[in-house]
Formats: C-alpha cells, structure tokens, sequence
C-alpha cells in the first residue's frame, strides 16, 4: 500500500520508472496497481478497486484509542445509487437514457457518474461512490439525474443533499421524491465512516475556512546530449491546482515547474511525454518534413509522495525530480469581521479631530471622553454628473458650518465616487477652502465631453494604456476603457493617483474616511438574486458577508487559497471608477426592474423550479443542517432566454482573491447571516468562494443607496447625513434601505418619509431619534427645489429680478439634470450648486439637533453600562476578532484564525 512503501522512502530515493510504455509507470516505490493507467471516462465511478482499498485503509484501525477517532474531523462517505422509479420521459419514442451525476466539490473537482442505462422507465444502477470529506467544512452533495443525448444531455432534476444529515456510523436508506405528482423517486444509501488522518490546519473566521494547500516542485534533469532529445516536451497537469497545465521541453534543465494545491482532494499529477519525430517528404526541403507526436500518459497520485523529500523518478534519458512541501500557514487573506488596525488606529485619532469640532459647534462646556463621541457619516447615493455636482455642493456648505471635521465615514458609489477619489487625491482636502476645488470642478463639467474625449490624441492615449494594462497582467474589459473615459472629462491630464495614495489623508485623521461601494454578481443571474456588497477603502477591498479582506494594492492580483499567487502593479483609480460607476454592465434584467420594480414576468421564465423535501422522519432536524431541496432546471427556451436577458458582455470581471476557499459548516451561525439575502446563499457550492472570477457592478443598478457599510456592527456609525441624487422618487432609495435592513434585522429607521404620504417633500427630515438607541440617526436631504424658490440664503428672500434664479428643475427625468447628460450649462450647474448648498445651510439646525441627540445618546449608553454589573463572574470578556465559533470542540485543535496584522 502507498503509505507502507512510501515509508522507507529517503531523501533523494532513486526509483526506476517500470511501466512498458513510457517506463514510467511508478515514479514512487508504490506498486504500479496505484497508478492508473487508463484515464477514466466521463462517465464512471470515482475510485476503483484499488483506490477504495487506499481510502479504506484510513479507517481507523482497531487499536487506535476511541477517544481519538471521535475527534477526528474526517468522513469516509460511501452513497450507493440503487434505482430510479418512474422515471420522467423525454424522449418523444422512447423512455429516457437515464444516469446520475453526483458532485462534492469539498472533496473532490470531479464529477462522477453512473453507467446509462438505455430505454428504461425504471433503471437499476447498484453503484457505490466513496468521498473522503472534513466535517468542519459544509459539504453539499449535488446528486444529478440526467438524460444521455446526443446533441446535449438534459439535467432532468438536481437533489442538494447536507451530508452533515447523515449519522456517523450508521447506513441510511432514502428515496428522494423527485417529482410527487408522477411518484419519481431515486432510492440511495448513505454510510458515514469515521477515517483517522493526521491532523488538518484549518483557517476560519467562522463563516468561510481556508485549508491546508501544498506545494510539488517538479525538476528535470535530462542525462543525454540535448540536442537528439530537445523536441520532445514534458506536460505536466495538477487539476485543481492553481497552475493547472505546465508543458516543459525536455532539453530545458533550468525550468522546474510548481503546482500548488489542495491536499484534500486527493490530487494527482499527470505526465504526458510527447515524442516528435519526422516522416519522409516528397518536398526537396528535408526541413519541410512533417512531425508526428506519440503521446505517453502517466498519473501519479500526489498523496503517496513523502512531504519535504525529494523522490527521483529515473526514464533512460532523464530523471524527474519531485518535491512536496507544506505551504506556510499565514495567508495574504484577512479573515475576520472586525476593522483592519489601520482602520482602528484612524478612528481613534479622527475621534479627537471630531470630539474638538462637536465641543465647539454645540458649545458644550467639558471635553467629550472617547466613548462620547458619536460616530457621523456622510451618505451618498448615484446619479452621475448630477451628484457629482451636488456632492461638491454639499460638502462646502457642511464645511463652512463647521460640521465636516464631525464626520469620520464618507460613503459613495456611482457619481460620487469621482467627486470623492478627486477629493482625496489632496491630503488636506477637508482644511482647505472647498470654493476653489468647486471652481475647477465647474470647468470640467461645463466643457464639450465628445470632443475632449474622442480626441485623436486621446484615443491613442488609451490604445497605449490598455496595452500597457495587459501586459502588466490585468484582466481586461470594457469598464477599463471607460474608466479612462472618466479621466478625460474631470481630469486635464493622466491622472496617476491610486487608492492607496489616500492613506496619506487619513494618517493624521485629518479627513473622514473614504469607502467605494461596488456589487458582485453572477453571470446569468438576476442581481436581486445574488447580489454581495464590495467595499473599498484605501487600507482594504473585501466582503462583509464572508469577512474576508485583501490590501488594497493587491486588488486584481491572483490568488488561491487565501495565498497571493500572481501579484500585479496596482490600478490607477480612474480604472477603479470605472468599475464603481460602470453603467455599461447593465443588462435586460435590470433595465426591466428599474422600470417596474418587479421581476415576476422574468422569474416566470428564468428561474429555476426549486422545492424543499420533508426528510426529518429519516434524518431528524440538527443545528445550522440546510435542508434538502430538488432543483428542476429550466428548459432550453428558457435557458436561451436567460442568456439573453442577463448577459453583461461588459461587466468587470476580477480574479477572485476567495477562490479556493469553503464555508465553515456552521456559516449560517456567523455574521454571515446579516448578510444572507438570496437564494444562493443556502447553496454553499455555488456561492463566490467557488468562482474564478469576480463581476463587479455598478451598485446603484440594484440598491440606490451605498448605507451596507456604514451598517456593519463594528463601524458603530450614530448619525448619517443622507445626501440624495436619485433621480425620480427622493423617497425611493431610504425607503428600500429601511426595508432591507429590518429584513436583515440590522437596526434601521422604520418609519421614513413617503412620497404617497408627503407629496411636498420638504428640504430635510430627521428619522430615527425617536426609536432604540441602536438605531442611527438619518438626517434625510433629498434633493428638492422646496423654500429656494423665494429664498436665496436662509432669511434672505429674493427680489422680483432674482425669481429666475430660483426656478431649478431636479424632478423631471426629462430636464438638464438627467442622468445620461454629462455636461452642464454654466447657468444649470450654478443653479444646482446654490439650491445643494442652500438646502444645506437652511436646515442647519436640525443637523445640530441630530448631534445633540447622538451626543446625549452615548451619555446615557455609558452610564446604562456603568451602572450594569460584569457578566462572567465580574470579568469583562471582550470578543477576539476572527474567534473560531467551535474552538471548544476537541476536533479543532488544529483550527486558528487569521488576520494579518497590517493591512
């Protein structure tokens, strides 16, 4: 057996290759049984004879201590697919080709299949199938029946099976109904082994776990003259490995290929020599002579080689040399739900900057301690030229009463997002005179966007920076071509400034701390399916839901398994913009919902048909088990339909820095749940963890509104000034947050302003300051041409000669102000900053009374927990952030949390 033979393997350990064909059938002193070498075919069974005996042989022994197997956290899973009755017919003549697909991804890449059974309403299969799996992970079986055709085989309905479900030790006989009404049932038997294995190091945060991974180095040492020998060409190929497929020629002694990869697949390498030689030509160039290839395959499983050992595996011309090594543990990921310390060390100095500005605004007469100060946000929705306009606006009007240095979070998608990464692009921004940023933002909106865009010089500016882009190794799109866009209508030259170039703004405190909302999706999905908030800050780009985080300037760089693969030079912000304000990556589907409101006529067609089955007589309900659903696939029209109504040909598509990772089996339980808003979020093999790429969206597409950051529990955000831009309803976009985060059980204002109810909006509204001490207070400022009418500053009306001046139409969808008009007359764009600015100042004191309100709020807090004794037998016991939900459980021993220090 592999593990009895491999342990007298010694360093540099000299083995000939044996097999007949390549001579090179055991490049370890394995027996050759273990080494297929006949590939398997798409359809066939996982493990074979031999490979079942190998598996088995992890079963822990008879002498091992029952203690210890108890703890062990691995499974051996056998499913045995018995029979199909009444089966769903197809097939216009005949009954259905009937086979079932079963797929693990937490223990393997593969799908494996049973035999097709021809032409039969009821098929017998009596196929057994055999996964080694971790318990601490959440492992979804995918049991697939399918009809074999010709053309394309039809997945008729897909059963998502929580192996959790199963007892460990016992067999499980269930028929799972697929259809009740024709009484389609497949019968399968389930049996859960415990295996005994060396220990895995594992990596939470409770929702999302990183694994172990390893490393093969390969080496090649060619012992003849290579010049008879260069032609030939060696590819090796690790599925699952983040390299997946390396050739290597055969007279190249300085190439030594890597794979990385995850131990707990059971990865194999495959060899594949490739023999060239030349026939005979009728041409009188001999040179012309065509080359035939003889291809000689090997696969050697990874596992049986010793870890940190060099095994020589010797062919009559060359040596292989293979080396296994342990990744290092500490991985380039953030795992962990609580601010990054940069972002820790900036609150604790902005609280001084704003401690200072409330004391002085409010007049208070003693100094706020830290735990006084509230936390004050600024807010902002989309609406491109418009809100970048407005933001300006707004920003100087909070200046000049004194009330930004109280503001420690700014928060932007869409159209703010220029205004915001032009701000940040001065360190001092916030201490400086924001007239004259205003002034040189006029003149950007006011010029002619086509001819300073489409320029010839600038269309070879773009050429270049594209070229450039790739081969600095980025993934390409069409949003990168209209973040440059961006850069030519606010920018007079290249614009070098990167996100992380904002640091310097916050080093000090000096400015509130900038966050980019975007969206991830999936392709061929609705985004009111599958939608996952993306923030950007200049210390970290990452996802609430998973906590999970990158540095910044490893944004687009590859990554696998928590570890930085493939690094790349950081991306200019305008290429980021681009990304946060991409209206190109809408599609059928969203422009339908932003319509209607409504997606039920595409559900109807798109969708597929997915049904919960009652089980728990057989497998009784447990803690944080999914329950077992039958997906039945839409058919082909609908399928068509589906690609045509989702297709996003130019969304951003970014290497996914979470590929390679699993869900904790215990996810549902972590913060993850805050964030659980979609069908897929209770099918863990399909959620992001699982693709290779991001697609990132503009948020405004599907939530108007850039509130989920300032909602995360650790931020602790008091007060949020609202600052609207939507076009259309000004209610609209608070309203649909107040929803969603009373769905989501996150403490937000429920009673919020209506445009049913109130048809005269007026400038400002206070919410919030009425309900628990959870909520934050919401300071509302849609964007309304309401008392500017007859007033140009508060308490200053207007004479007959200025009337005109306050005429300035922001509701209609047809005027100036529009969505898609990126140039403004300068008459439109001084109306529009005076009304922001004056709605702003005329509500002055309802601001302070928010503060005020957030101010006495905290007071009370303190002296509530004052007065409260400890809990825990009078200890204080703070929580660690990245705390292992199950670190109690002797199983996880061996799992740590992770985050990195600096971010």
């Amino acid at each position: 057996m592999f593990q009895e033979a491999l342990a007298t393997v010694e360093t540099n350990t000299q083995v000939p290759f044996i097999a007949p064909a390549f001579n090179a059938a055991a490049i370890s002193t394995a027996s050759t049984s273990a080494f297929p070498q006949q590939p398997l075919s798409s359809k066939s069974r996982p493990l074979e004879n031999e490979e079942r005996k190998r598996m088995m042989c992890y079963v822990a022994p008879s002498n091992v201590d029952a203690k210890q197997e108890e703890m062990s956290p691995y499974s051996l899973l056998t499913v045995r697919i018995l029979k199909l009755r009444n089966a769903h017919q197809t097939d216009f003549l005949s009954q259905s080709d009937c086979y079932v697909s079963l797929w693990l991804p937490t223990a393997s890449d593969e799908k494996f299949h049973t035999k097709t059974i021809k032409n039969c309403r009821n098929p017998v299969w009596n196929e057994s199938f055999y996964f080694r799996i971790q318990r601490q992970v959440k492992n979804i079986l995918e049991i697939t029946v399918s009809d074999d055709d010709i053309i394309r085989d039809d997945d008729h309905a897909i059963v998502l099976f929580d192996v959790a479900k199963i007892p460990l030790g016992e067999r499980v006989f269930t028929t799972f109904p697929l259809n009740p009404q024709t009484r389609e049932g497949l019968e399968v038997e389930f049996v859960l082994e415990s295996i005994w294995d060396p220990p895995e190091t594992l990596l939470t945060n409770g929702a999302i776990v990183c694994r172990e991974a390893a490393c093969l180095e390969v080496h090649l040492d060619c012992r003849i003259k290579k010049k008879h020998f260069s032609e030939n060409e060696l590819t090796f190929t690790v599925r699952g490995s983040f390299e997946e497929t390396q050739r290597l020629s055969v007279g190249c002694d300085s190439c030594s290929p890597c794979f990385h990869y995850a131990k707990y697949k059971q990865p194999s390498l495959d060899v594949v020599l490739i023999k060239k030689r030349r026939l005979p030509t009728l041409c009188a160039c001999m040179s012309c002579g065509v080359r035939r290839s003889r291809n000689i395959p090997l696969t050697l499983s990874l596992n049986s080689l010793p870890s940190e050992q060099v095994v020589v595996g010797e062919h009559r011309k060359f040596d292989l040399h293979l080396k296994v090594k342990k990744c290092q543990e500490d991985i380039d990921v953030r795992l962990g739900f609580d601010l990054c310390a940069q972002e820790q060390d900036f609150i604790r100095k902005r609280k001084k900057v704003v401690a200072a500005a409330l004391k002085d605004i409010l007049q208070l007469e003693e100094d706020l301690q830290d735990d006084e100060v509230p936390v004050v946000a600024i807010m902002t929705t989309g609406g491109g030229t418009r809100a970048l306009t407005a933001m300006y606006a707004h920003l100087l009007s909070v200046q000049e009463l004194n009330i930004l240095d109280c503001v420690s979070y700014i928060t932007g998608l869409s159209g703010t997002t220029w205004t915001m990464s032009d701000l940040y692009a001065d360190p001092d921004w916030s201490q400086k005179d924001l007239k004259e940023t205003l002034k040189d933002a006029r003149k950007h909106v006011l010029k002619n966007k086509f001819l300073t865009c489409f320029a010839p010089d600038r269309l070879k500016y773009y050429l270049k920076e594209l070229c450039q882009r790739k081969q600095e190794g980025h993934q390409m799109s069409f949003t990168d071509l209209w973040g440059l866009i961006i850069e030519a209508m606010f920018h007079e030259k290249e614009d070098c400034h990167k996100l992380t170039d904002q640091q310097l703004a916050l080093n000090q405190g000096q400015n509130p701390l900038p966050i980019y909302l975007s969206l991830n999706v999936k392709d061929k999905i609705s985004d009111q399916d599958f939608r996952e908030w993306v923030e950007f800050t200049p210390y970290e780009v990452g996802f609430p839901k998973y906590g999970a985080y990158i540095h910044t300037e490893d944004f687009g760089s590859e990554f696998f398994m928590g570890r930085l693969m493939k690094k790349v030079p950081e991306s200019r912000i305008c290429f980021l913009e681009g990304i946060w304000s991409s209206v190109f990556s809408l599609n059928l589907m969203d422009a339908w919902y932003l319509s209607v409101q409504s997606e039920d006529f595409w559900h109807k067609w798109t969708r597929d048909k997915i049904t919960d089955i009652d089980d728990e007589t057989i497998f009784p309900a447990r803690p944080n088990e999914l329950d077992t659903r039958v997906v039945c696939p839409a058919d082909s029209f609908s399928d068509i339909f589906r690609d045509v109504a989702m297709s996003r040909p130019a969304a951003s598509e970014i290497p996914n820095f979470l590929k390679g990772f699993q869900m904790n089996n215990n996810y549902l339980e972590s913060e993850f749940s805050k964030w659980k808003d979609c069908e897929l979020d209770t099918q863990p093999n399909h959620l992001t963890a699982a693709a290779d790429y991001l697609i990132l969206i503009d948020t405004a597409f599907a939530f108007a509104t850039s509130y989920p950051p300032l909602m995360r529990p650790e931020r602790k955000v008091d007060v949020i000034l609202h600052f609207n831009y939507s076009s259309g309803s000004q209610t609209v976009p608070l309203k649909e947050a107040s929803k969603y985060f009373a769905k989501q059980g996150i403490p937000f204002p429920t009673k919020v302003p209506d445009d049913e109810e109130t048809p005269h909006l007026k400038e400002c509204y206070i919410v919030g300051d009425k309900e628990s001490p959870e909520t934050p207070i919401v300071i509302f400022f849609p964007l309304v041409n309401d008392t500017f009418r007859d007033y140009k500053a508060p308490g200053v009306k207007r004479s007959p000669s200025e009337m005109a001046e306050g005429e300035v139409d922001v509701a209609s969808s047809c005027g100036p102000y529009y969505i898609n008009n990126l140039s403004y007359s300068e008459e439109d764009f001084d109306k529009l900053v005076n009304l922001s600015y004056y709605n702003v100042q005329n509500n002055k004191d309802l601001i302070l009374q928010a503060l005020r309100t957030a101010v006495e709020r905290k007071k009370q807090r303190n002296k509530e927990l004052l007065g409260k004794p400890p809990s825990g037998g009078g200890m204080c016991m703070p929580d660690r952030e990245g705390t292992q939900h199950l670190a109690d459980c002797p199983a996880l021993r061996n799992v740590k949390s992770n985050s990195y220090e600096s971010c």
